[in-house]
């Protein structure tokens, strides 16, 4: 006959706390025990630590990724250097896997549209972006203030959302590229002569129900560096969000909006 199974006595049992001799509470569950959420900006909390989504090539993902409050704000011009530095760098390593394909920097978090062939390629290509531009906007800030600078740039996991319909996309490529008027950035004085952000790929966007002559009906002033980003492959990027009309300029994301 088999002998019955033992039970630890150990797990069976919650150890109470009781107080050694010098009267500190010992053992048991502790208030506050764990790591705790690191704080980001704007007071949010920190992204889950989930399995990301699984992902098909055909289908584009949005990606959102925070930037730390000592940061400051990303909409500078070297801030968009170094992001552009960043997106050249990631093509010539990712450039099969990882594409991006729309892109814009707010004042506390950037917008990527990009299209990759699988969970791991969207992994592998935002660890070599967000590595790449934090060294760069970290040598930025080290170049202007005299003094290096080391600390973290992007506050915590970047958030991913896949798209799956024709509607979708083209929401969400109004969402990424016009998301500068939701926060009232077309409204400061240098960039008010702009008709598209100059902190985004809109330069390079063919779908504006506007589209003209970029350089000069968006208001580019001479000498501007568009932001390198990659022409769509996938059909929803790159056919089959227009089933539901062009993009105006002048659209304005709504309350949810980032």
């Amino acid at each position: 006959m088999a002998r019955p199974r033992k039970r630890h006595h150990q797990l069976s049992l919650v150890m109470p706390r009781r107080r050694d001799k010098n009267g500190q509470l010992r053992g048991g569950a502790r208030d506050g025990a764990g790591r705790p959420k690191r704080p980001i900006a704007e007071g949010r909390a920190s992204e889950p630590h989930r399995v990301r989504p699984t992902l098909r090539a055909s289908e584009p993902v949005h990606v959102i990724m925070r930037a730390a409050p000592a940061v400051g704000t990303l909409r500078k011009h070297e801030v968009f250097m170094a992001v552009r530095a960043a997106t050249m760098l990631v093509a010539r390593h990712h450039e099969e896997s990882f594409r991006i394909v729309h892109l814009s920097i707010q004042r506390t978090h950037i917008h990527l549209i990009v299209e990759v062939d699988n969970r791991t390629a969207l992994s592998a290509g935002m660890q070599a972006f967000g590595i790449s531009t934090a060294k760069q906007i970290n040598a930025q800030i080290s170049k202007r203030t005299g003094e290096r600078r080391r600390g973290t740039v992007f506050a915590d996991r970047y958030h991913a959302v896949v798209l799956t319909t024709p509607r979708q996309v083209r929401n969400t490529i109004s969402y990424v590229l016009n998301n500068w008027r939701h926060h009232g950035e077309d409204r400061k004085p240098m960039q008010r002569s702009w008709k598209v952000d100059p902190y985004s790929s809109a330069l390079s966007f063919d779908g504006w129900k506007e589209y003209g002559d970029r350089l000069t009906m968006y208001g580019a002033p001479p000498g501007y560096t568009a932001m390198f980003v990659w022409r769509p492959r996938t059909w929803l990027l790159k056919i089959g969000w227009r089933k539901w009309g062009p993009v105006s300029m002048f659209e304005v994301p709504g309350s949810g909006a980032e």
